[in-house]
């Protein structure tokens, strides 16, 4: 893939529409790796002019923050704000709920003050302009979908509809888990408990959300965080149901579900 960063355009004289933020996972687990190709692939098909920071890129400092080192956050953060303040970045999308709400919350108080939106948000916007439109036959077609909030999208920040439209858009059957919206139930990896282990309890909480996913009788869990993502999948092979159930960021399922600009009126 051809992705753009922004010492290429800067050295060319071109200011992108948007920051494409990949963020750690995104960037270095192969299973986010799909979720930002899905992205990127997204972006291109609908000509939305974006660059990355490639090298340039350092961790938000979210997950020292939250697991109580101030001073590497910081650290990162001014690190990060210096890079994109020299670029003169505006906008700023992410496909990690944490990045969003790091950026759009606690970065300004250190000098780094963006519009940011979250991918499905962003998702949304493509959808409303008619920039992004899905084959009549795509495969999530008439599939029963459910949609796992993340705390850091959800609760931290009211992103809950963008998400849900995103899925409509496809004439799928969305269902939701008894336990939705602000009274969504954490995947179990916020706060930085993706690296550490669990304390001890009857059930690990990832399995106890997976058995509500997969309770609602869907064959899709869409998920908007790379975090989630892993915890809920460690939770459906927890119940060796992968074969049956997909869980699946919900980029991925625009870009399989995209119309062919070969086959658009």
């Amino acid at each position: 893939m051809k992705v753009p960063t922004m010492a290429e355009l800067a050295a060319e004289g071109k200011t992108p529409e948007i920051l494409f933020w990949v963020g750690c996972a995104g960037s270095y687990d192969q299973r986010a790796q799909k979720i930002t190709r899905a992205f990127a692939t997204i972006l291109n098909h609908c000509g939305v002019s974006y660059a990355i920071l490639g090298k340039e890129e350092m961790c938000t400092g979210d997950p020292a923050r939250r697991a109580g080192n101030e001073f590497l956050f910081q650290m990162m953060a001014y690190q990060n704000i210096k890079v994109l303040n020299g670029y003169g970045i505006k906008k700023i999308v992410t496909i990690c709920p944490h990045g969003f709400n790091i950026f759009k919350n606690e970065y300004p108080e250190l000098g780094g003050n963006y519009e940011v939106l979250h991918h499905t948000v962003f998702l949304q916007q493509l959808i409303d302009e008619g920039r992004v439109v899905f084959s009549e036959d795509n495969a999530l077609k008439g599939k029963k979908i459910t949609y796992h909030d993340s705390c850091y999208l959800g609760r931290s920040n009211g992103v809950y509809e963008a998400p849900r439209k995103v899925l409509e858009a496809f004439n799928a059957e969305v269902v939701e888990m008894a336990r939705n919206r602000s009274n969504g139930l954490c995947c179990g990896a916020g706060g930085a408990q993706f690296f550490k282990e669990e304390e001890k309890g009857e059930k690990r909480i990832n399995v106890e959300r997976s058995d509500e996913a997969m309770g609602t009788g869907a064959t899709v869990i869409a998920s908007a965080c790379p975090y989630c993502n892993t915890m809920l999948t460690d939770g459906v092979k927890n119940r060796e149901k992968e074969n049956t159930v997909q869980v699946l960021d919900i980029a991925e399922l625009v870009a399989q579900s995209l119309q062919s600009k070969n086959n658009s009126k």
